[in-house]
């Protein structure tokens, strides 16, 4: 009987190697010992005593013999040390303790945050007053499946999933005291997925620059796209989205684990 995980070795051979015999007294490992003790030498049927002033020595790949062999003899090693075979361990026996740090890397994860993007204006872009328009992200930042086109995100096929969606848009008035609302919002197949998001000046007209931001998480599958867009109303002049290669007005997502 016994209590606890199932053994993860039920038997192991030994590994053995045989030496191509000439006259001489150095030999080489195929694996490295420790000392002579790890490995049991047998010549032409004889067991060798290990130890300095006996038969034999071993450090590393090294092998001494105490005297020379002469061809005809048999030579072969039993590593003691190294008894291999392949083994899983049995389940739930591997804790975090048991990993080295930096031992699992992304690339041994598989699963990351993807497709992700990150879209820029980097330019000054004139809208039409009081008119919602869509902000012409005209420069990636990065793309990993080349999804982002044309000013839109579309989502690749095979690549449905939840993705969290966020933007900044940095919006400028003509002039001071003539702003009466800026809102922006996210788009989905041209229909808002979020609420115009955005400040209303309509009671006191203010603020000359109005930096909006928002995020979402949504369900989305191939071939939705998403698109950003913009409006303010001013009491006068043209309203600019403002671009920059520091990415005052963005647009950017990637797909959630989950």
């Amino acid at each position: 009987m016994y209590i606890g995980n199932t053994p993860a070795e039920n038997y192991a051979s030994f590994l053995t190697e045989t030496f191509t015999v000439s006259a001489t007294a150095n030999y080489t490992l195929s694996h490295a010992v420790t000392n002579e003790n790890e490995i049991r030498l047998v010549i032409n049927g004889v067991v060798q005593q290990p130890g300095s002033g006996k038969a034999y020595t071993a450090s590393g790949t090294t092998l001494t013999l105490t005297s020379a062999t002469v061809s005809g003899d048999v030579m072969y090693a039993v590593y003691l040390g190294r008894a291999l075979q392949t083994v899983n361990p049995p389940n739930a026996s591997v804790g975090t303790a048991q990993l080295a740090d930096s031992s699992v890397t992304s690339a041994k994860l598989g699963t990351k945050n993807t497709p992700a993007f990150l879209a820029r204006l980097t330019s000054d872009q004139s809208v039409s007053n009081g008119t919602s328009t869509k902000v012409l992200l005209d420069s990636t930042v990065y793309d990993t499946a080349n999804a982002f086109s044309s000013n839109k995100f579309t989502v690749p096929s095979g690549q449905d999933g939840t993705y969290l969606l966020y933007f900044s848009v940095d919006i400028n008035a003509a002039a001071v005291s003539v702003v009466q609302y800026v809102q922006a919002n996210i788009r989905k197949n041209g229909s808002n997925i979020t609420n115009p998001s955005g400040l209303d000046f309509r009671n006191n007209y203010g603020a000359y620059a109005n930096q909006i931001t928002c995020s979402i998480a949504i369900p989305l599958v191939a071939t939705d796209y998403i698109e950003l867009y913009m409006d303010q109303a001013q009491t006068s002049g043209t309203p600019t989205v403002k671009g920059s290669s520091t990415s005052r007005t963005y647009l950017g997502g990637y797909k959630l684990i989950i």
